[in-house]
């Protein structure tokens, strides 16, 4: 019987090329776009994001152009709880989030997921650029891509078993300019497409006036304090601070000074020195493991503080209640709680989890 997969289409190359790739290999491909918020709702007026009208129209043209059926999946209330509401949450809680780790967590990988469940077809297929190899026992395994310059593994640390099992990247072992020469071989209309850089739901880049806008909410000025102790100025409301942020604080010291700290319960911001942004040591929640389901006890891996950070050296533990405990070879610049860290064994990805706490 004829395999089926449902092809997650952004409108962008890569979903294009990964819908093209699966039909190559013989498999019955439907493609379906996530509509994920409504531009209005989020205060957006343009179309240059992904999840626009004109990104839904690309995807749509490159299913028609390879005879596929094409859907679109209303998941704006799940985006708004499960992606807007914890980005939302984790700023007022003086944390620095990554919203592309939790839509794929429980968008594309959960959502979606279900969705292809329900449909009765085998496997999701997104435009990622990483791969899954399974091993003589039926595990899964997850890889950095081959082109490195384009890995996104960092944010699919949170795959389960189940969710990999049923899942294919066929881009994994391509370079981008690859994809680019099969996009326009076959035509396709997003071949030269430009990609998004911007959190899909911010407009102009400023997180802290999309909350407030969103929200409807204005968040209270407090003290900055200075390395030694005393408060160095008032700030504009701890959403608009992430550690090792140095522009944008309004302050004029005569040498540099950086946010080594927010904290929201006494509604401060502590501000220091470069060399003041530096700890060896951090623990982490929200743990997802994929070779193993715990650790076989403390492990030289190399691990990833955030998005595109080169791997560096550490040994990490696994905690009596289920958390990570990293200790890095070297200190490490701007550890932000909230953020992901993931680790990996070489290109495999080990799995991850969000930092929750660090020693200075």
């Amino acid at each position: 019987m004829k395999k089926k997969a449902l092809i997650a289409m952004s409108g962008g190359v890569d979903s294009s090329v990964a819908a093209y790739l699966m039909k190559e290999q013989g498999y019955d491909c439907i493609g379906a776009t996530m509509k994920l918020y409504d531009n209005d709702d989020v205060g957006i007026s343009r179309t240059a994001t992904c999840c626009s009208a004109e990104d839904v129209d690309d995807a749509r043209s490159v299913a028609f152009t390879l005879g596929m059926p094409y859907y679109v999946f209303n998941f704006t209330e799940a985006f708004k709880e499960e992606v807007i509401g914890r980005f939302i949450q984790a700023y007022e809680q003086g944390r620095t989030p990554n919203p592309c780790i939790e839509c794929n967590r429980y968008l594309k990988f959960e959502k979606f997921y279900r969705r292809m469940l329900e449909m009765g077809y085998d496997t999701v297929v997104t435009g990622h650029y990483v791969r899954i190899r399974e091993d003589e026992g039926g595990r899964f395994h997850l890889y950095r891509a081959l082109d490195l310059s384009k890995d996104q593994s960092y944010v699919l640390y949170s795959l389960t078993q189940e969710q990999l099992s049923h899942a294919k990247f066929p881009l994994g072992e391509l370079t981008k300019d690859a994809v680019r020469e099969i996009a326009e071989a076959q035509g396709f209309i997003n071949a030269k497409k430009h990609e998004s850089q911007d959190i899909c739901f911010v407009q102009n880049g400023s997180y802290a006036d999309f909350i407030e806008q969103y929200t409807g909410k204005t968040y209270a000025p407090g003290p900055f304090i200075g390395s030694d102790g005393n408060v160095a100025g008032a700030h504009k409301g701890i959403i608009r601070y992430t550690i090792g942020q140095r522009k944008g604080l309004g302050l004029a010291f005569g040498e540099p000074v950086y946010v080594t700290e927010v904290d929201p319960v006494a509604n401060t911001v502590r501000l220091g020195h470069n060399e003041d942004l530096f700890t060896t040591t951090l623990e982490a929640d929200e743990v997802n493991l994929i070779p193993f389901d715990h650790l076989p006890g403390p492990m030289r891996v190399q691990a990833s503080i955030r998005y595109q950070a080169p791997p560096r050296p550490a040994t990490v533990t696994e905690t009596p209640e289920g958390q990570l405990r990293l200790v890095f070879d070297t200190p490490q610049r701007a550890i932000t709680l909230g953020q992901a860290v993931v680790l990996y064994d070489g290109d495999e990805v080990l799995g991850g989890g969000t930092i929750c706490k660090k020693e200075v």
